[in-house]
Formats: structure tokens, C-alpha cells, sequence
């Protein structure tokens, strides 16, 4: 059980109880995110630590540990990545 949005107690549906569209999606949404962690970590791994801003591990981790909807992955191929022969 948890409080909504609207201060009011609910309880959590289990899985067996989502419909086949939200559980679809919950797959899909898992799938994607699970990519773009992959991706990000191989990355972090291959490029060099003077093409990226911040330190490797920090990333590494932030991928790794946060449950981000992907946002995190995204923020790393954004933000945290510098171009060859950049570095400010």
C-alpha cells in the first residue's frame, strides 16, 4: 500500500493484475532502458577519461545504480561526453 498523489492509500496491483497493454509497456520501457545503460557503460568504458567530463566511475555508477526511466544514459551521451579534441 502506498499514499497517491491525491493523499489517498491505495494498494499496488501485482503483475498477474495489469492488463496486457501496461504490462507490455513496462517490458518495452525495461527493454529500452536496459539498452541505453548498455550502451552507455561500453561507452564510458572505450573513450578516453579526457573525452569525458566528469570522472568514469561517477558515470559508471550513476548508470549503473540509478533507476532513471533512461534519463541518466541520456544525460551521459548529452552532457557527459566531450568531443575528440575538446577539452574545456
Amino acid at each position: 500500500m502506498y499514499w497517491n498523489r491525491r493523499g489517498v492509500l491505495v494498494a499496488r496491483k501485482r503483475w498477474s493484475e495489469l492488463d496486457e497493454r501496461t504490462r507490455r509497456l513496462i517490458v518495452a520501457a525495461s527493454v529500452v532502458e536496459g539498452i541505453l545503460k548498455l550502451a552507455a557503460l561500453i561507452d564510458i568504458a572505450r573513450r578516453p577519461a579526457a573525452e569525458i567530463r566528469g570522472s568514469k566511475r561517477r558515470w559508471a555508477t550513476a548508470v549503473t545504480l540509478l533507476n532513471s526511466a533512461g534519463a541518466v544514459p541520456i544525460a551521459y551521451f548529452l552532457a557527459g561526453r566531450r568531443q575528440p579534441g575538446t577539452h574545456s
